[in-house]
């Protein structure tokens, strides 16, 4: 059993409402409700945590290690393409993480196209809508599984 931490950068709060064609009509309560009955199922605690505040999101990972999490799910929206201090504090705490992304940000405007975070990430998943999500979920459970 690990416990897995998922994260969600700014904006997500309004997933469901927020360009639905682009980012579908399930709203994040209903992500994270899923995710979290997979993870029972697959035998792991789920911690979920959603901020518009970098800072926050910066406390939630340097926190981490003292949480006693084996494995980091991430969305960081816009932080992706502009926080270095995101990445920094990924590369302070040495937890691995998958980076997730609902849209394909290779298929988006330019300035989206580089992440700060993917070369320390163990994977990317972008583009499979929220079930990209649960994809995550699973890849973590293996990563957990074959580390054990």
């Amino acid at each position: 059993m690990g416990r897995i931490l998922v994260l969600n950068g700014p904006n997500l709060n309004l997933l469901g409402t927020r360009e639905p064609a682009k980012y579908g009509h399930t709203s994040l309560a209903d992500v994270v409700t899923s995710l979290q009955q997979r993870a029972q199922q697959l035998g792991h605690e789920l911690i979920h945590q959603q901020t518009n505040a970098e800072h926050e999101m910066l406390e939630f990972v340097q926190q981490a290690p003292q949480q006693k999490i084996d494995f980091i799910i991430i969305n960081p929206a816009a932080w992706a393409h502009t926080s270095i201090a995101l990445r920094d504090a990924f590369a302070a705490i040495n937890i691995p993480f998958i980076e997730v992304h609902i849209s394909n940000i290779h298929r988006r405007e330019s300035f989206r196209h580089h992440s700060y975070l993917i070369e320390l990430a163990e994977s990317g998943i972008y583009g499979c809508g929220v079930y990209g999500y649960q994809l995550a979920l699973q890849a973590a459970d293996n990563f957990l599984s074959t580390k054990s």
